[in-house]
């Protein structure tokens, strides 16, 4: 076999590897804290359409003037998509406040639960003291964290005192 043919049938090889392969971008999906039903169902289903595609989604939701006042409505906001998009995804970053914005990052399910499911499998033919064990402190740890984490990030970043612009 000469180098050039060589040469061609790698390069096609090549091509074939990255035809296969699948990019995950990062989608954003903006809202608002006081969004009317109709224009939150479009963008969850827009966030829903991304992650069966396979890319991650970023729901940011943005607070203006007073509206910083009641961070809590955007964690209710935000609680609200997790649980219409729990079947298609899961959250990555929980929800934080970041200045204006508060900010939640979704994955894929299939894409992050295949780990999650191999686990278990073997686990339930060991002991089965051990395998009770461990679901359930991990779901005691995911839901403390969950609920301890996100009250207290929009308190601490709320009540910093005015900036003078003397």
């Amino acid at each position: 076999m000469d180098f050039g043919k060589y040469k061609y049938e790698q390069n096609k090889k090549l091509q074939k590897a990255r035809k296969k392969q699948h990019v995950t971008h990062l989608k954003e999906v903006k809202l608002r804290p006081k969004i009317e039903e109709h224009d939150y169902r479009f963008k969850v289903n827009n966030g829903r359409r991304f992650l069966e595609l396979h890319d991650k989604v970023k729901f940011t939701v943005t607070f203006r003037g007073r509206e910083m006042a009641h961070t809590d409505a955007g964690f209710r906001l935000l609680e609200k998509v997790v649980k219409d998009l729990e079947e298609v995804g899961q959250v990555e970053n929980a929800a934080r406040l970041e200045g204006r914005n508060l900010v939640l990052l979704m994955v894929p399910r299939s894409t992050a639960a295949k780990p999650a499911e191999r686990k278990p499998a073997p686990a339930a033919g060991k002991a089965t003291a051990g395998a009770a064990k461990a679901p359930t402190t991990g779901a005691a740890k995911a839901q403390s964290t969950g609920a301890t984490k996100a009250p207290s990030t929009p308190r601490a970043t709320a009540t910093k005192p005015p900036v003078s612009r003397s």
